[in-house]
């Protein structure tokens, strides 16, 4: 029971927030839409229940004028059960989707606050795979939630409704047995609520492991998708390596691990159809064999065996909601389980990002201030120190240090996104920073909306565009301002380079670091791109990281990380 009110707990934590947030009265609405119409559907199936009874005693007695008219009755009911039906499945759907697109927003601006994906990737992302927990997932618990409360909804008041009646007919159809009969009150219910407890306990002993086993094959099916996706963006460097057949083999490996679960699976469903089927089979002839011995005694009519025997399904069927359900039941169980933990991951990076030491602040004075900072891996590993460094506005400095000496980590901590260490950092108050990784982000789209990124294409004139594209020495891009497609398979690394130096003229940032943003532009492209963003950026703070001794011309000063007897790196003005 502990554990089904926990269950319960996580999904009201997961389900309610929309119905109180900004599309709370439509879905309101739409939730109570739903709710009518499958107590109507249930209203009607009453209404059929004691329909059965009439007509079937009109056929014992060939009482036509009864028939015709119960004929005539019967299509007007079902008229009525097939439009709540189809405005039910209409509405439900339209709440579903509202409902995930809800969900969809919230969870992706989690996800992408302030850097929290990159922090969850840092400490080895516990919620993998979030694509699939946003695309996938959502889509899942939105619909499986609605299923599952209207199915158990329409259960409790079938129960409701039909117990009454069942009880009822206990006492016109008593219950015989070797030609006596045998008091018991209500014994169609009892017998009812006994058949369909057995089946629950049962199909619960089969199942309960599915949950465990759907979360676990569906975490390596998004496994095996992820790396599928990785060989598509890397192709080139696979091919150039003749990596295929050890990409073979990975991919087989992920797959198999699938493969196994989904066996697993399988076979467990096996056998719980197996009991399902037999159990589903013999409810239909079990109130039959029960209330039938009453019927040939001559003890009731045909329509009250009819009656009672479609109460009684009913009945158990609502019983056996749980059993009916319970393949549904696991995975949605296995769906809530992934969410939770989802939630959980994105609640641990910004706990991780408000608890760290390292302080940042705006001031007013230099472009960028480190004070008493302290930088390690995610496992705790020290790698860099740094104190009492001031770098004034428009200045330029060159970072250098050995590969591997914590000089991206320090760029990070600049930009405000690695938690891990302690001191300050102090930026100039309302400064504009770009940071230029070395593989930059060129996203799918419009030529126009990589150059804009982050920015929106609307922002600039085209005219802009061209101009940036020409100073960068791609003016031949000019022309496919407009076209779509993944650029970064379009363009070498180091066009593709070039592209995030033609963003930095848009954007005119206050601060912009540049992290091996031009390795791979030859000396002379380089040379030339340092001297315009010189021109056109003349009051820009530029600090950044390179190797080549050739960049030394282009800054005023320079910062080394130097190693330390601890095994850190210290970064300190260079000679």
């Amino acid at each position: 029971m502990r554990s089904i009110f926990a269950f319960l707990a996580e999904v009201r934590r997961l389900a309610v927030p929309y119905f109180k947030g900004e599309d709370r009265w439509p879905g309101r609405a739409l939730l109570a839409a739903v709710i009518f119409l499958e107590l109507a559907s249930v209203f009607l199936n009453v209404q059929f229940n004691a329909w059965n009874a009439r007509f079937y005693n009109a056929v014992q007695n060939k009482d036509f004028a009864t028939f015709k008219y119960e004929l005539l009755y019967f299509c007007g009911l079902a008229a009525l059960f097939i439009i709540a039906a189809v405005y039910q499945l209409y509405l439900r759907q339209w709440l579903r989707i509202r409902w995930r697109a809800w969900m969809t927003d919230k969870y992706l601006s989690r996800w992408l606050h302030e850097g929290t994906h990159y922090r969850m990737r840092t400490v080895g992302d516990p919620a993998d795979n979030p694509d699939q927990r946003i695309a996938e997932d959502l889509e899942l618990f939105t619909q499986r939630t609605i299923d599952l409360s209207i199915g158990l909804l329409n259960a409790v008041v079938t129960i409701a409704s039909f117990v009454f009646i069942l009880w009822m007919l206990s006492n016109e159809a008593p219950l015989t047995l070797f030609g006596y009969d045998i008091a018991i009150p209500g014994y169609l219910v009892w017998a009812a609520l006994i058949y369909a407890t057995l089946g629950t306990l049962i199909t619960h002993l089969i199942g309960n492991v599915l949950a465990a086993l759907n979360f676990s094959m569906q975490r390596y099916e998004a496994d095996f998708r992820y790396h599928l996706v990785r060989v598509r963006e890397n192709g080139e460097q696979i091919a150039l390596l003749g990596g295929e057949p050890a990409e073979h083999a990975r991919l087989n490996q992920r797959f198999a691990r699938f493969f196994e679960y989904f066996m697993r699976i399988i076979r467990t469903q096996k056998r719980l159809t197996w009991f399902t089927a037999g159990y589903n089979q013999a409810s239909v002839v079990f109130p039959y064999v029960v209330v039938s011995p009453a019927y040939f005694a001559g003890k009731i009519q045909l329509g009250i065996l009819f009656q009672t025997a479609s109460a009684f399904n009913s009945v158990q069927t609502a019983f056996s909601f749980f059993v009916t359900a319970y393949n549904t039941l696991a995975e949605y169980r296995a769906v809530v389980q992934r969410l939770i933990g989802f939630e959980n991951a994105i609640g641990g990076a910004d706990l991780l990002q408000s608890q760290s030491e390292l302080k940042h602040e705006e001031i007013p004075g230099a472009a960028v201030a480190v004070e008493g900072m302290k930088l390690w891996l995610p496992d705790g590993k020290p790698v860099l120190s740094a104190d009492k460094i001031s770098i004034p506005l428009g200045d330029s400095v060159l970072v250098t240090g050995a590969t591997g000496s914590g000089k991206s980590t320090f760029f990070r901590a600049v930009a405000g996104i690695w938690p891990f260490g302690k001191g300050r950092v102090s930026v100039e108050k309302g400064a504009k920073m770009l940071v230029l990784p070395q593989k930059p982000y060129l996203p799918f789209g419009t030529l126009a909306e990589v150059l804009a990124y982050p920015a929106k294409p609307d922002a600039f004139d085209p005219k802009q565009f061209d101009e940036a594209l020409a100073a960068v020495g791609l003016s031949r891009l000019s022309g496919r301002l407009a076209e779509e497609t993944s650029w970064p398979h379009v363009l070498s690394l180091g066009e593709q380079q070039s592209v995030s130096l033609a963003r930095a003229l848009l954007t005119k940032p206050d601060i912009l670091l540049l992290d091996e943003a031009t390795s791979a532009i030859d000396e002379d492209g380089e040379a030339a791109l340092y001297k315009l963003i010189k021109e056109r950026l003349p009051k820009a703070t530029v600090i950044s990281i390179g190797h080549r001794s050739t960049l030394l011309p282009f800054h005023k000063d320079r910062l080394e990380a130097k190693p330390q007897a601890d095994g850190m790196f210290r970064l300190a003005a260079g000679v």
